[in-house]
């Protein structure tokens, strides 16, 4: 197979931890070709989508002493190449948020494949309905108590009738500009003028839950199904779990609480064509759902001895091959 990754500059990426890396890597050792993009390199020429692409090369990272270890350099890239999409077996929008306009127009661009030749992960229409945030608030049975607002009065109402909350952004990523909210915090207006850019833009406030101490729970679903999860724990110096806020990580397991909420997921996922997605569950409560470029597979595979990048080429694989 030809496979096509849209990508943030290879040169920024960690190959012991971006997902991206791994799902590529995965694709060379199972012999496919693999190029890469970048989201302003996309186009539509004939009412069909174009990137300009560069073959890839990769040196698969080891383990080394429980530790990730890659090669240096670590990657190879070929000439810069025009291609329709359409010659590719599938294309991975794997840009990192923020969801700006830019990454938009990317989406409205890959519109132009047709899935029945080429399949693209995820589905563009499927992105563009799923804010990261909001998406989860679909699942009543599976989230926290949560309000969507850009008015202070009820956010204060909100935090004062939960103790305590937690106040996140729509638009970010990696933990960004998540705020806890206590009773009695004299920044309490400043906070939330910031957050809402003066109560113009809506911020999502969610009951803060305790068993955030004892991690964030990352699950991997692939076509609706769970396929492997990740516990995140802060730093101690910092109420989020994120990695990319400085949380370790740690093996686990999903409960028969989070697989039933990973069924809850499951047809809606499948109808909006979101085939790799990573959901955040603390305490039992879906927080959210991650479907532009989650990540958690180098650490998976570190921690459980496990090839999930590999997992994800061969459904591809499986999925070509009952097309035709």
């Amino acid at each position: 197979m030809k496979l096509a990754f849209i990508i943030d500059p290879i040169k920024n990426l960690d190959p012991c931890h971006d997902t991206s890396v791994a799902l590529m890597e995965a694709a060379q050792i199972l012999g496919h070709e693999i190029w890469v993009t970048q989201a302003p390199l996309l186009s539509v020429v004939e009412s069909k989508a174009w990137a300009i692409l560069e073959k890839l090369e990769l040196v698969p990272i080891e383990l080394v002493e429980g530790g990730w270890v890659a090669a240096n350099p670590w990657y190879k890239l070929g000439i810069p190449t025009a291609l329709c999409l359409e010659k590719m077996d599938a294309v991975f929008m794997r840009t990192d948020p923020p969801v700006n306009t830019a990454y938009l127009y990317a989406t409205y661009i890959l519109d132009f494949i047709d899935q029945s030749k080429t399949l693209v992960i995820n589905n563009p229409q499927g992105i563009r309905a799923a804010n990261e945030k909001m998406y989860a608030l679909q699942f009543t049975k599976a989230i926290p108590e949560t309000i969507v607002t850009a008015d202070k009065n009820l956010i204060r109402q909100f935090q004062e009738a939960k103790g305590a909350a937690i106040l996140k952004p729509l638009g970010n990523k990696a933990g960004e500009g998540i705020l806890f909210l206590q009773p009695g915090d004299r920044n309490f207006n400043s906070i939330v003028e910031l957050s809402t850019l003066q109560g113009t833009l809506p911020v999502m406030v969610q009951m803060y839950l305790p068993e955030a101490k004892e991690g964030d729970k990352r699950i991997i679903l692939l076509d609706g199904e769970p396929i492997a999860a990740l516990n995140r724990l802060s730093s101690g110096s910092d109420f989020r779990n994120n990695m990319a806020a400085g949380g370790t990580v740690a093996q686990t397991q999903i409960t028969p609480r989070e697989y039933e909420i990973c069924s809850q997921l499951t047809d809606t996922l499948r109808k909006d064509g979101l085939i790799f997605v990573g959901i955040d569950v603390i305490g039992g409560y879906l927080t959210e759902v991650n479907v532009t470029s989650p990540t958690g597979i180098r650490e998976i595979d570190r921690l459980d001895n496990t090839h999930l990048g590999q997992q994800v080429i061969q459904w591809i694989q499986q999925t070509r091959k009952n097309k035709k």
